[in-house]
């Protein structure tokens, strides 16, 4: 884009920008307040406590933002270092019937995250879990081994929990729930997986805290990003906005992301089709396309450090095969890394607008810090498009007709 359409760009999402920081001095906006707290996290050490010592596999019931962002944070998790942490975001009936073969339901605890307390899905599962797990452990083993992430106040989740004395926690209701990875939705499953969760905020709040100190828009980066993404989509039809994550530990994120900015920014004929891809897989599913399809993609090529990392491989191996010999004497990482640049230097040789961001590491912090990132970028975006970032009206559309389909079928 040209120099004017990027000034004219950085100046509508100084205003968004100032809004941000209007919402952080006033404590308008729980998602800000956030990254600096950790009073929250003391009702998390209890329900811990009590998994650890009954259980070795945790289910996670929730959908969408309910499960994005703590199943991003729970690919962070080593083996062995906490319980293991398994998402159950659909209905599908086989998916459901495979995972409860496969568990001791003895040791399996559940934590049943929906922010409304009425999400259909949520509920079923729910309502499938407590049917077997009444027949395993009983009501009084349901009680020991159920927690709920539900808003305050009477809804169906509490009332469901209340049936069964299953603990309840607060969601926050002025917490979106794909705003929600670094609240208790997010960090309790991260928690359980074994990840600090303090390193998490901490990373969120550097961020934060850079973007609301930043002098100029164009030093900060979410603001930056916003006025990028938002420009080429006006002024050169750029529809879709491709998050390519060179590190299979990034797999999820690039899922969270893609709920993230669909949701908050499709409204009222506005936004760009995000698109999650991991690098070096789909460079052999989707980069012929990229290079040489429609010219309307902008690329976020996410990194982190990989040179020397992994097996090296031993030149006797390649060495009567000349075709593999440059390869030898270099590790898994060194390729990953090369295909990481000779992926973004081919796309800006195509002029297609790309962008790469680094992380210093696959960790918590680094994690925290690209979630906080992208959050406040999408609130800015949101801002320049005058859309509300923090509703879903055309969700609800096919939720009605849903309950009407189960309704006429009965």
């Amino acid at each position: 884009m040209s120099e004017e359409e990027l000034a004219s760009a950085l100046g509508e999402a100084r205003l968004g920008l100032a809004q941000l920081r209007a919402w952080h001095e006033s404590d308008f906006l729980p998602l800000l307040a956030l990254p600096s707290r950790r009073d929250d996290l003391e009702t998390l050490w209890p329900v811990l406590a009590s998994f650890q010592e009954l259980c070795t596999d945790i289910l996670v019931l929730g959908t969408g933002g309910s499960s994005l962002g703590g199943r991003a944070l729970c690919a962070l998790a080593q083996p062995h270092r906490g319980l293991r942490v398994h998402f159950l975001e659909n209905v599908d009936p086989w998916r459901f019937a495979q995972l409860f073969d496969s568990l001791d339901l003895e040791r399996t605890g559940v934590i049943a995250i929906s922010k409304s307390g009425g999400t259909s899905e949520t509920m079923m599962q729910l309502l499938a879990c407590l049917k077997r797990f009444r027949q395993s452990v009983g009501n009084a083993g349901i009680a020991r081994r159920f927690t709920v992430i539900t808003e305050p106040g009477a809804n169906p989740l509490r009332r469901l929990a209340g049936e069964f004395a299953i603990p309840c926690l607060d969601h926050d209701p002025g917490i979106g729930g794909r705003f929600s990875a670094l609240s208790l939705v997010g960090l309790l499953p991260a928690a359980i997986a074994g990840l600090d969760i303090g390193a998490v905020r901490n990373g969120a709040a550097e961020v934060l805290e850079a973007a609301m100190a930043a002098g100029d828009t164009r030093d900060c980066a979410p603001a930056l990003g916003a006025a990028v993404s938002v420009a080429l989509a006006r002024e050169h039809g750029i529809a879709a906005t491709v998050f390519l994550a060179y590190a299979d530990g990034l797999r999820d994120t690039a899922l969270w992301f893609r709920q993230l900015w669909a949701e908050s920014l499709g409204k009222d004929g506005n936004g760009t089709t995000p698109i999650d891809a991991v690098g070096t897989v789909d460079q052999h599913s989707q980069l012929q396309l990229w290079l040489d399809g429609p010219a309307d993609k902008m690329f976020t090529i996410v990194t982190a450090p990989s040179l020397g990392q992994g097996d090296r491989i031993d030149p006797e191996m390649t060495a009567r095969i000349p075709e593999l010999d440059w390869l030898a004497g270099r590790s898994l990482g060194d390729l990953l890394e090369a295909h990481a640049r000779g992926t973004a230097d081919a796309l800006a040789a195509k002029g297609r607008p790309v962008r790469t961001m680094r992380l210093d590491a696959v960790d918590e912090h680094s994690l925290g810090a690209l979630m906080m990132h992208f959050m406040l970028e999408t609130i800015i975006a949101a801002h320049m498009m005058g859309v509300d970032p923090f509703d879903q009206p055309a969700v609800e559309e096919g939720k009605i007709r849903a309950r009407a389909y189960m309704d006429a079928t009965r």
